[in-house]
């Protein structure tokens, strides 16, 4: 937004140059309906692509600070499975003990 409205000061800057440049240039042409009605229609023009500009760039950055959340939230929730998968593990050490009787082994 910050660099829309840079441009858009430029070259309403360069706009002016190029009118001050003119043979017949005079401050008080300037102010006649024709060249105010251009001067509006340049500012809402300017206005309107801004604001839709400005409306597409808010939304992808919600959207992008919406994924980062959901990132966050689906690491922490896997941190915490690691960590029950863990303690199941330790919980559950089993030792194996053969038993030969119930199982006898072919010699």
């Amino acid at each position: 937004m910050k660099n829309l409205t840079f441009v858009g000061a430029l070259l309403l800057g360069l706009a002016f140059l190029l009118y001050y440049m003119l043979p017949e240039f005079s401050v008080v042409k300037l102010f006649e309906p024709m060249n105010l009605m251009g001067i509006l229609a340049g500012i809402g023009i300017g206005l309107i692509l801004g604001g839709i500009v400005g409306y597409v760039s808010k939304g992808t950055a919600l959207r992008e600070a919406e994924k980062k959340k959901e990132l966050q939230r689906l690491r922490k929730v896997n941190e915490d499975l690691e960590k029950q998968a863990a303690e199941l593990a330790r919980q559950q050490t089993v030792t194996y003990v053969p038993d030969e009787k119930n199982n006898p082994q072919n010699y």
